[in-house]
C-alpha cells in the first residue's frame, strides 16, 4: 500500500481574499444602487441601471443578490445602522437616575432633533427605513432585528422619563415622523417644521410624561 504524503494546511488566505473581494463588489453594487435611487427615487432602481453603475452586466448582479429586495434588503440593513449610530449619543441611558431626571425635556428636545435631522437629510432613505415605499419588500430577519435594536434604544430613552406605555411610545414616534414627512414634503430644505420641534416635543411630553412638569417637592 503506498502511503501518502501529509499535506500541510497553511490557512485559508486564498479564501479569505476571495471572501473580501465578493463583500467589496457587494458595497461597490449597494453604494450604487443609494447613488442611483437618489437621483431615480426607490422604485425607479433597476438592475439595468445597476449594472452599468458599477460596469457590469445585470445579470451578472445576480451572482451577488438574488433579487432586486434583497437588494433593498440590504440597504434597510445599512440604513438603520447608520441610524443607529446617528442616534447613538442621544438615547444612550445616563448612569444613575439623578441624571435621568436632570433635564429630561433637554434631553427630550435632543433627541427629536437628532432623528429629524437623520430623517431629513436623506429623504429617499427616510423612505425606505420609515415608509412602506416599495411593493410587497419585507426586510429579512435580520435587517428587521437591526431596526428593532434602534426601536428599543428609543423606548429605553423613554423609559428614563417614566414612559414606558405602548401607545404612548407611538405617540411620540408619530410626532418625530410626522414632523420629518411634513419638512420632507412640504419644505425641502427649508426649516419650516424644524422651527417646531422644540414645541412639539413640549406638547408631547405634557400629554405622555405630565409628571416631568410638576413642581419638584423639596426634600424634608
Amino acid at each position: 500500500m503506498t502511503v501518502q504524503p501529509e499535506v500541510e494546511v497553511t490557512g485559508s488566505a486564498p479564501l479569505d481574499r476571495r471572501a473580501v473581494r465578493r463583500q467589496e463588489s457587494k458595497d461597490e453594487i449597494i453604494a450604487a444602487a443609494w447613488d442611483l435611487v437618489r437621483d431615480q427615487g426607490l422604485a425607479g432602481l433597476t438592475m439595468r441601471d445597476l449594472g452599468k453603475r458599477v460596469g457590469m452586466k445585470a445579470q451578472s448582479i445576480y451572482s451577488y443578490f438574488a433579487s432586486k429586495h434583497e437588494i433593498y434588503d440590504a440597504m434597510f440593513h445599512q440604513g438603520y445602522l447608520a441610524f443607529a449610530a446617528a442616534t447613538a449619543d442621544v438615547w444612550a441611558i445616563p448612569g444613575s437616575e439623578a441624571e435621568v431626571a436632570e433635564d429630561p425635556l433637554g434631553d427630550a428636545r435632543r433627541a427629536a432633533h437628532s432623528f429629524f435631522e437623520f430623517c431629513t437629510s436623506d429623504p429617499v432613505r427616510y423612505q425606505l427605513l420609515f415608509q412602506r415605499t416599495i411593493p410587497d419588500f419585507v426586510p429579512s430577519d435580520e435587517s428587521f432585528a437591526v431596526a428593532v435594536a434602534a426601536y428599543d434604544a428609543m423606548a429605553a430613552k423613554l423609559a428614563g422619563f417614566g414612559v414606558t406605555d405602548p401607545e404612548s411610545v407611538d405617540l411620540w414616534t408619530a410626532v418625530l415622523t410626522g414632523l420629518s414627512d411634513q419638512q420632507i414634503s412640504n419644505d425641502p430644505g427649508g426649516d419650516r417644521w424644524e422651527r417646531v420641534i422644540d414645541r412639539a416635543v413640549e406638547m408631547a411630553l405634557r400629554e405622555i410624561a405630565p409628571h416631568l412638569f410638576e413642581p419638584s417637592t423639596p426634600s424634608p
